[in-house]
Parts: C-alpha cells; sequence; structure tokens
C-alpha cells in the first residue's frame, strides 16, 4: 500500500522554474545559493533516477539563461523551455510537456515563490497534478513574499516539503540501488 502525500519517483517529474542570471541577481546571496544547491541536488537525482526534468526560463532575452552552476546539474535529457506567462501551465508548450510525461507529481522548484512558482504550483492543482513544492529550493526577493505563497500553496493542498525529503521519498529504500550516490549528494 503507498502512504499518502509522499513523492514517487514513477510518478514524479521535476520543475524547475526561472533560476535565471539577471533574476537570481536580485535575489539575497544566501537564499540564492541554497535554491541552486538544492534544486540542483533535485535535478542530479531526477537525472539518476530517470525522472524527467523541464526547466522553464522566463523570457531570457530580458532575464539571461538558467544560472551556470544550475545549468551544469541538469541531465541530458532535461528540457528548457522559453515563456512569457507567468504561470508555466499559462504556457502551451509547457503545459503540454508537463501532460505528455503522464506523471500527476510535480515537484516545483525555482523563482520567485510568491509569483512564478506560486501561479504554476496553484494552476497545476487545477489542472490535476499535485504540486510538491521543495521550500529550500524557492525564493523570493522580500522573504515575507515566500512565507506568504508557501501559506497559500498549503491552504490550497499544495504539498509544501524540501529537497531532501522529496530525494528520500523517491528512493524508498537504503536498498535501492542509487541510495549511495544520491544519499552522496546531500552531505
Amino acid at each position: 500500500m503507498q502512504a499518502l502525500g509522499l513523492c514517487h519517483a514513477a510518478h514524479a517529474q521535476l520543475l524547475i522554474v526561472d533560476v535565471q542570471e539577471r533574476l537570481a541577481g536580485a535575489m539575497d546571496a544566501t537564499a540564492r545559493e541554497g535554491v541552486v544547491r538544492a534544486a540542483g541536488r533535485l535535478a542530479q537525482a531526477a537525472g539518476q533516477l530517470e525522472i524527467p526534468v523541464l526547466v522553464s526560463e522566463q523570457y531570457p532575452k530580458g532575464l539571461g539563461p538558467t544560472v551556470a552552476p544550475l545549468a551544469a546539474q541538469l541531465p541530458a535529457s532535461a528540457r528548457v523551455l522559453d515563456k512569457t506567462s507567468f504561470s508555466c501551465c499559462g504556457d502551451s508548450g509547457l503545459l503540454d510537456a508537463l501532460k505528455s510525461a503522464r506523471r500527476p507529481q510535480v515537484v516545483v522548484c525555482g523563482m520567485e515563490t510568491h509569483v512564478c512558482v506560486l501561479q504554476t504550483a496553484l494552476d497545476l492543482l487545477g489542472a490535476g497534478f499535485t504540486p510538491f513544492v521543495a521550500e529550500d529550493a524557492v525564493c523570493s526577493r522580500d522573504p515575507a513574499h515566500k512565507a506568504n505563497a508557501l501559506h497559500r500553496l498549503r491552504q490550497a493542498g499544495a504539498v509544501v516539503t524540501n529537497h531532501e525529503s522529496v530525494i528520500f521519498e523517491w528512493l524508498r529504500d537504503a536498498r535501492h540501488s542509487q541510495f549511495k550516490a544520491l544519499s552522496g549528494l546531500i552531505k
């Protein structure tokens, strides 16, 4: 029997929202580094577990590409898609990519929590997905805005979690063939 509320590798996909050069530069340095580290760990774990990875870039001509330290950790199979809508679901290409994976759980991380992450997760709920928002892998320029967004997401029914919980839920057991490699990411 599967536990309710747990993220399952076979049912999950990872969505990294707008961790881009100019947007990242506006964030507190400590928060930015935490998001890049946690999102990078999620991306590496997803790659090793063959979990689909989508990366959105909000108007990359203006905000630049995904920051290099995170881009270097993306699996080769990751898809990077441009958008102008704040919600990733407002862009048909991203929403179609999420639907085509046929995986109802979407682990969401990125910037900014109270704008693109919030709108995306709420729209995912409306589209029948279960969003898992990794609170240590999201940030906003103002920490109060992040806290407010996470509160709203909890109230709406999104699962607010953290990147380590997600990785260990994906693994489920210390006997998993990838346990040693993925637990090494967290040390």
